[in-house]
């Protein structure tokens, strides 16, 4: 049995380049172990995903004192998704070395690395080192006069109020009620945005519909009449543009709402939709068992008929020269995002990138995907989101689990595994923008996740529910959000998580921002990481992640630059003062001042070599 074997994809003195690898470009592997003694043969063994294995003879480079060095460079002249590990023979024995889920080397029956081999070019994002932000229009700040514009709807004037939970007598909850967010109130708060350090706001749907979310899209075509109107979504591009922040928008195209001008099942648009006329130009849209009442819906909801997008008039429709994405593109919007990609064709996805980029070549696109984006496999098939002119990058759920799992337990050994899997399977361009959430409008809330609750069996118990250990679970988000600012990729903070706002699931997580009574302390915080973004943008953009010492509660780690500039991140959830091993003098990227050389329990430090450091100029009021 061999005794070491030193393997690791993520360190170039194993593999060039780490992570994914482009087509035709070189890639060398360098594979180090001791014994067996005289080895007649070392394979790497590399399979394309369902094809046969091809063994690659590797050449030795070294023998030195029982140490056995052997290399080899190949170029994969196909994109896709390939799996390797190496053999090594001697006259006894053959081994097979595979990866373990530290992405070591293991000797026996392991399991396999995985290479992504992509035809894309690599190419930064406006979205990288940024911070993206998201809103649900309606809660988030009503601005100039309200609007009502719908006669069944419930207009709330209790700004902040419970969201209604309650089923009606067909156990369905109805989303109807409106507490008055707008376009203009977003427009208004740019500034608060700014200050932030927020360089792209992401909006949840925007088109007209029934609720009060807007999945349940009724018109691709119009702005939502409570929202607004398209001068109004004109003038928040053109506003934010000029502060230097971006307008990302919601792509709902894998259903559409039952109460819409395509499937109009109560009649309440001119004309025959696919529900009420088999003739229908969008009859071949939807998928219908049985037409009419039928049909395959999403989440077995029936207020949202799921969409065929193979169907040639739809990708037209959502893709094409005059399509939604075109359309509104051109008005100057810096992307989108997809809603649950993991239900949309590969074909269809490629056709909604390629429309938002020749509108704007600079634009991001990126999908709702829950898994790791490179090798899922979807009823049946094997997808990959992330190459050969498919998405700019992903919502990164699984740094989530583990970011919440630290901050929690302290394992940062798992935390860092992930991040090794990540950065080894993706792109770097979708490494690089990795939209990092620590919750949404799909999740409960980081605070409440992350605290004591209380009694919350019943939604009724849920809809009143507060942390009880508020102060201790502060410290906690403080932890994770700083991890969620630092790991590679972009931190999207969910509206008022920023000032401490609680809820757990759909609704009670999509209260009203609360411009009152917000912890005005954990305010401070967050513009702290914005501002270490804005100052160290290069860095925390394009830096590569560097684990330094992922033990017994501590997470520290290094972004580092190709001129070897680099920022080195401590968060300690030892349960006692921490003391990096580090030589030098080091400047605090929170204070710019000198660093102390500890970080107490529960705290979180970013420092610099001082003589690295550049100090952003001192805004020098004058007088008017």
């Amino acid at each position: 049995m061999a005794k070491t074997v030193d393997f690791f994809p993520n360190c170039k003195k194993y593999k060039t380049p780490t992570g994914a690898a482009a087509v035709d470009e070189p890639i060398s592997f360098t594979l180090k172990f001791t014994r067996p003694q005289n080895p007649s043969d070392v394979f790497l063994v590399l399979t394309k995903d369902g094809e046969t294995p091809v063994h690659y003879p590797m050449n030795q480079s070294a023998d030195v004192d029982g140490e056995y060095t052997y290399a080899i460079a190949i170029k994969i002249t196909t994109s896709g998704l390939y799996f390797y590990h190496f053999e090594i023979q001697n006259e006894e024995q053959q081994f097979r070395v595979g990866c373990g889920d530290d992405l070591h080397a293991l000797l026996g029956k392991g399991h396999e690395w995985q290479l992504t081999v992509t035809s894309d070019a690599y190419k930064p994002t406006p979205l990288d080192g940024g911070v993206m932000y998201e809103i649900m229009p309606d809660r988030f700040f009503i601005g100039g006069e309200r609007l009502k514009t719908k006669d069944y709807a419930t207009y709330r004037d209790d700004w902040g109020g419970v969201p209604e939970y309650r089923a009606d007598g067909d156990g369905r909850v109805a989303n109807t009620d409106f507490f008055g967010g707008n376009l203009k109130g977003i427009t208004k708060k740019l500034t608060y945005l700014k200050n932030l350090g927020v360089t792209c706001i992401y909006l949840t749907p925007i088109f007209e519909a029934h609720s009060n979310h807007k999945y349940d899209v009724g018109n691709y075509m119009r702005v939502d009449s409570d929202f607004g109107t398209v001068d109004d979504l004109k003038d928040l591009i053109k506003k934010a543009k000029k502060r230097g922040i971006g307008i990302i928008i919601d792509g709902v195209f894998s259903h559409t709402g039952d109460d819409s001008i395509y499937f109009n099942k109560y009649g309440t648009y001119d004309g025959a939709g696919a529900y009420r006329s088999a003739k229908s130009p969008y009859f071949g849209w939807y998928k219908f068992r049985q037409w009419n009442n039928d049909y395959e819906c999403r989440y077995n909801i029936d207020i949202m008929p799921d969409v065929d997008d193979t169907n040639a008039m739809f990708d037209e429709f959502v893709t094409g020269q005059e399509g939604v994405i075109r359309q509104w593109t051109r008005l100057g919007l810096s992307g989108w995002r997809l809603d649950v990609c993991e239900q949309l064709s590969d074909g269809f996805i490629e056709h909604c990138v390629k429309a938002a980029k020749r509108e704007n070549p600079d634009a991001v696109v990126f999908g709702d995907v829950f898994a790791d984006a490179t090798n899922p496999i979807i009823d049946g098939k094997r997808r990959n989101f992330l190459t050969d002119g498919k998405l700019d990058s992903v919502t990164n759920y699984p740094f989530r689990e583990d970011i919440l799992n630290f901050v929690k337990t302290g394992d940062g050994n798992r935390l860092n595994n992930t991040i090794g899997f990540v950065i080894n399977n993706y792109p770097k361009h979708a490494v690089d923008c990795l939209v990092n959430v620590l919750d949404n409008h799909d999740t409960a809330r980081l605070l409440t996740v992350l605290g004591e609750n209380g009694k919350t069996e019943s939604k009724k118990d849920r809809a009143k529910a507060t942390v009880k250990n508020r102060e201790h679970a502060i410290k906690l988000v403080k932890m994770a959000s700083a991890l969620q600012y630092t790991l590679p990729g972009v931190p999207c903070v969910f509206y008022g998580d920023e000032i401490g706002m609680e809820g757990f699931e759909d609704p009670f997580n999509r209260r009203c921002y609360d411009w009152e009574n917000g912890d005005k302390e954990l305010l401070k915080w967050y513009k702290k990481l914005g501002k270490l973004r804005t100052n160290e943008r290069e860095i925390f953009a394009h830096g590569k992640y560097c684990a330094r010492d992922t033990e017994n509660g501590v997470m520290c780690f290094a972004r580092k630059l190709e001129n070897n500039e680099e920022a080195l991140v401590i968060i300690n959830n030892s349960g006692k003062a921490y003391k990096p091993s580090i030589e030098g003098e080091y400047t605090d990227l929170f204070t710019y001042k000198p660093f102390g050389g500890t970080v107490e329990d529960k705290e979180t430090a970013v420092i610099k070599l001082t003589k690295n450091t550049v100090f952003p100029e001192k805004k020098v009021k004058t007088k008017k």
